[in-house]
């Protein structure tokens, strides 16, 4: 994998499981934190996005890009958040983050006609099997919305992959307006409760001004790397995420079982090494 891109993927990797560990200390935020946040990117991305559409236009097929992107985006955080309602972040996050890049490479070959070598395959079946060792064998409904939610990260990983590609789509532009579009979705529930909206700002500004900022952060970084290296090497490498995020469940949550996650963390990194040198 090209060396740009392991950096990209490797900072992503950290601005994630920031964001999800700010995400996880406002269980109570629901679909109103997740508008705040939204509202929040729109804001942290829109002058870049002004620059990029100025300086080259914008191709009508963007519309449609970064509107089906939202609608994905929104049930992923939706999802998340709900299930950080009812789970442990170390049970939650690795099932998530685990089920969409195995879902995501078998999509990738099938689909998209991708052949990644042997080396690569077998770091990438690492890094899912560290992913679920980290997360153990959790019981309850946070198993479930960890699933789904890998499930719609696989999703989004294929298209918006196919629309930083195929589409041409500036990575700045799909984020943005995926983020718009998620704010908009979601402002009329929002503006309907609005004391419950003012009180999740008072009580958690930090929480929604850092999940605002590292998360489509986060993931521009992980579009620019798709354009670099194959998505099926891509969405594996960055599941990084898993080994800081499980790190900081144990470090700045007290959540238990430290041997068995970094357990492992050694085979997502023995994973992730493997793709680099793919």
């Amino acid at each position: 994998m090209h060396p740009v891109a392991i950096l990209l993927v490797l900072g992503a990797a950290f601005a994630h499981a920031g964001w999800n560990i700010f995400a996880k200390r406002v269980p109570d935020g629901g679909a109103l934190f997740v508008w705040l946040s939204a509202v929040l990117g729109v804001v942290f991305q829109l002058p870049l996005a002004v620059v990029v559409v100025a300086r080259q236009g914008m191709d009508g097929s963007w519309w449609l890009a970064f509107c089906v992107s939202g609608v994905i985006h929104l049930g992923y955080f939706v999802l998340l958040q709900r299930g950080y309602r009812v789970g442990d972040l170390s049970v939650v996050y690795p099932l998530a983050r685990g089920t969409g890049p195995l879902l995501s490479v078998v999509a990738a070959v099938w689909l998209l006609g991708e052949r990644p070598g042997a080396v690569a395959l077998v770091g990438a079946a690492a890094v899912v099997a560290g992913v679920f060792v980290i997360g153990g064998f959790g019981t309850g409904a946070g198993i479930g919305y960890g699933l789904a939610t890998g499930a719609l990260i696989a999703t989004y990983t294929l298209w918006d992959a196919h629309a930083v590609t195929a589409l041409a789509v500036p990575p700045v532009i799909l984020m943005g307006g995926s983020a718009l579009v998620e704010s908009v979705l979601l402002a009329p529930y929002a503006l309907a409760r609005r004391e419950a909206v003012g009180r999740i700002w008072r009580e958690h500004r930090v929480a929604v001004l850092a999940v605002g900022f590292l998360s489509p952060l986060a993931y521009l970084l992980v579009l620019f790397a798709m354009r670099m290296a194959p998505v099926s090497l891509v969405a594996p490498a960055r599941e990084l995420s898993i080994v800081v995020g499980s790190l900081g469940a144990w470090l700045l949550l007290g959540e238990p079982n430290p041997a068995r996650r970094m357990s492992g963390a050694v085979i997502v990194l023995v994973g992730v090494a493997a793709i680099a040198v793919s």
